[in-house]
């Protein structure tokens, strides 16, 4: 059991390397340890087995890695346009502008072009076209031109990391489909089928139930389509511990199988069958069931994953031969990760794997079994004491009413709303289908309550932590007979009440996100935050997982630099969600919108935090400006050696005229570029003056405004370093003693992440 866990254990290293090693030297490491493992003493040969248990394990998932790597766009088709054939997988995902779908290459008609064997497509609704209108249909097969791009994606230490999450389903290219695609007609392999299979009985979903919440999840719950899920929906189900509870993975699978056994065992417990042992027919019968669920709900990659679980545990049971739980679970996730190395990258994985350890460890040394009252709470307590860390880790909370919402959200969805919802989309009547939808509608209800409910916030943890954290969750899952094992918990409080070291008082710590085309700005010093500007729309999934990540309980000053979408539109998601002290914004409009009580940016504005200087550069009070970005507030922060120049939007004449108002008292340390690169910003003049030592961009990866322009770009490289944050991911800057820069990218390099310079050598 030991080498299958080194073996684990390599193929999950593999996944964190920033640079794969080479499978020859690899292969030549494994053959040397094999000669040892033969020729050597017990000792040194055990201890060679052991650590070739490990390299096999690295070497396979790098093999794989080579493999998918070799698949990627090249750079010199990028944004190029590619005619294809294919076929569209899945559900295809109408949104407010367009359509978004996955879709299996067939063949590259473009002559010495290659494409991934799977990509995401997006077609987006033309001027006065509804996406209702725009048929795409599941299990269809198209001839199209599209536009693609590599994965690459914001980087940021918190929150969701979507090219992450894109290595580990497969999808190594995105693209954008142009006008005057072929439908070709339908595909008739079986994944085709159930897809349209699926489309249909949503469409029944809809047709019975409306447009209503509970549509979205019994198609959920039924078919895989999650996507009918609204985004307020999941924000409270992740308020409650809940979204797993709705997401077809091992909870619901497990289940369907468990039915279907228990179902058979009672047939034939009353008509037994004499040409098959009845365990046989138990077993295949749990398994059948399962991958026709699985099959159902699109065979998506957690499901996939489950299912091999399953299969696993089912030939075990099958072989007869006594196997411990520990060794099955060993065997189960060994299996999983060979079919699948990067399913190590996908939180659900360890979560449910992690679930089941717990449970195991909480049973051990028990004499006889526990009534069933007490195993409930057993296995509740185990997984609140197993789930609080990793969601801590991974999602930097936990719901104080978590353990509460499980206890009475899964047995509610398992045992009752999954089976019915099932069971109306298998009969004709819309009856079955209109009490499913009432099931989900009051299961709706109690999260709605209990979402009202205090969340325990944390700020990242670092690894230290974390290991701590993790010895104190075994200890207190320790058996009864463990000494002190309620000690156990003392190791986690570290956990709950870590909050990262502050800015030392006269310095400050600026953090400029990655938000793709947009910007937003944090800075820290020894006991305040201010945030200047919050990017584009999404403030869930970008910016607030930052600021929680970095232990900011609160704003000081939310600074709105102007009204424009790609500075302002995540204020509502950060106003709803952090308490501000006090808001400032460049248009009376942007408070207006937003229904904030504020102050408008004005010259003149200056306070003092912790030694560190703050002052409002532009605009003048009052002053009548011909556009949005030329009232774009301009923010100055000066530590006693050191200043960084934040200008929004500011265009060139509003930069010649702070020239002319303020001279030499604007030269700073760090410039964050106007405009993203813009040719409308960045005058000459302004950069001579200003004199930075590094310029800071923040910019979108291939953004469709061509930021930053070359002309700019030129001009920056030749007065200092760039920094950029499509290149380099989050940037902070430390203003201290000496200026000092984290890339994100540099930080937590990977070999399926697109890499990071950090910059170019200031001259």
């Amino acid at each position: 059991m030991l080498k299958l866990a080194l073996f684990v254990a390599g193929i999950v290293c593999c996944a964190f390397l920033p640079v794969l090693p080479s499978l020859w030297n690899l292969a030549g490491l494994c053959l040397l340890l094999l000669l040892v493992s033969r020729l050597a003493p017990a000792r040194p040969a055990w201890l060679a087995g052991m650590l070739l248990a490990f390299l096999l394990g690295l070497g396979y998932a790098d093999a794989r890695a080579q493999w998918r790597l070799a698949q990627a766009l090249p750079a010199s088709l990028w944004q190029k346009p590619l005619a294809l054939q294919g076929v569209v997988r899945g559900l295809p995902v109408s949104g407010t502008y367009g359509v978004r779908m996955q879709f299996e290459v067939e063949q590259v008609l473009t002559s010495g072009a290659q494409l991934p064997e799977r990509v995401q497509l997006s077609v987006f609704a033309r001027k006065g076209e509804a996406t209702s209108d725009m048929a795409w249909h599941a299990g269809e097969r198209w001839r199209l031109t599209a536009r693609f791009r590599p994965l690459q994606s914001t980087a940021n230490p918190h929150g969701f990391d979507a090219e992450q999450w894109y290595w580990s389903e497969g999808i190594l290219a995105t693209g954008t489909v142009q006008p005057g695609a072929q439908r070709l007609g339908e595909a008739n392999d079986v994944l085709a089928v159930v897809d349209r299979l699926r489309e249909r009985l949503v469409l029944r979903i809809e047709t019975v139930l409306g447009q209503q919440r509970a549509a979205g999840l019994v198609a959920g719950l039924t078919v895989g389509a999650q996507q009918q899920i609204a985004r307020e929906e999941w924000q409270s189900l992740a308020r409650t511990g809940l979204t797993h509870v709705v997401s077809i993975s091992g909870l619901h699978i497990t289940m369907v199988a468990g039915m279907a056994a228990a179902i058979v065992a009672w047939l034939l417990r009353r008509w037994p069958v004499s040409y098959l042992h009845p365990r046989i027919l138990i077993v295949l019968s749990g398994v059948m069931a399962a991958a026709a669920y699985a099959v159902l709900a699109g065979f998506s990659v957690p499901t996939q994953r489950t299912l091999y679980m399953l299969c696993c545990v089912a030939l075990m049971l099958l072989w007869r031969r006594t196997w411990s739980g520990l060794h099955i679970w060993w065997l189960a996730l060994a299996i999983v990760l060979l079919i699948d190395p990067f399913a190590v990258l996908a939180p659900g994985l360890w979560l449910s794997f992690g679930l089941v350890a717990a449970l195991m460890l909480s049973s051990l040394g028990r004499r006889r079994p526990a009534g069933k009252v007490q195993q409930a709470l057993m296995g509740q307590w185990a997984a609140t004491v197993a789930s609080l860390l990793p969601l801590l880790a991974m999602f930097g909370s936990f719901l104080l009413v978590s353990p509460l919402a499980n206890a009475l959200g899964i047995p509610f969805v398992s045992v009752l709303l999954t089976p019915a919802s099932l069971l109306a989309v298998a009969l004709p009547w819309d009856l079955p289908l209109q009490l499913a939808g009432w099931l989900a509608e009051w299961f709706y209800r109690g999260v709605d309550w209990l979402a009202q409910l205090p969340v325990w916030q944390a700020a990242a943890l670092p690894w230290p932590l974390l290991l701590l954290g993790g010895i104190g969750s075994v200890w207190l899952l320790a058996p009864g007979g463990m000494p002190g094992r309620w000690l156990g918990g003392s190791l986690l409080l570290p956990v709950l009440f870590y909050q990262p070291a502050a800015p030392e008082p006269g310095t400050a710590r600026i953090r400029l996100l990655d938000v793709g085309q947009g910007l937003a700005v944090l800075i820290q010093t020894h006991q305040h935050a201010l945030l200047f500007d919050t990017g584009a729309a999404g403030g869930e999934r970008w910016v607030l997982p930052q600021l929680r990540g970095f232990g900011i309980r609160q704003l000081d000053v939310l600074l709105l630099s102007h009204n424009d979408k790609d500075h302002d539109a995540a204020t509502a998601d950060i106003a709803a969600a952090i308490p501000l002290r006090r808001v400032l914004a460049g248009q009376a409009a942007t408070l207006e919108q937003y229904g904030l009580t504020g102050e408008i940016c004005q010259r003149g504005q200056s306070w003092v935090w912790d030694g560190v200087r703050f002052d409002v550069l532009w605009p003048p009070a009052g002053a009548q400006l011909p556009d949005d970005n030329s009232h774009s507030c301009v923010l100055r922060v000066a530590s006693w050696r050191h200043a960084i120049l934040i200008s929004g939007d500011a265009p060139r004449a509003v930069e010649q005229q702070l020239v002319a108002d303020y001279g030499g008292q604007l030269r700073s340390t760090v410039l964050v570029v106007g405009h993203h690169g813009s040719r409308t910003s960045t005058a000459p003049e302004w950069l001579e003056t200003v004199a930075p030592q590094w310029s800071v961009l923040s910019v979108g990866f291939l953004n469709r405004y061509r930021h930053p322009q070359p002309r700019v770009l030129e001009a920056l490289q030749a007065q200092g370093g760039v920094l950029r944050t499509d290149a380099d991911g989050l940037i902070s800057v430390d203003m201290g003693t000496e200026l000092s820069f984290e890339c994100y990218r540099i930080q937590a390099a990977r070999y399926w992440r697109s890499p990071g310079n950090c910059g170019v050598a200031a001259n």
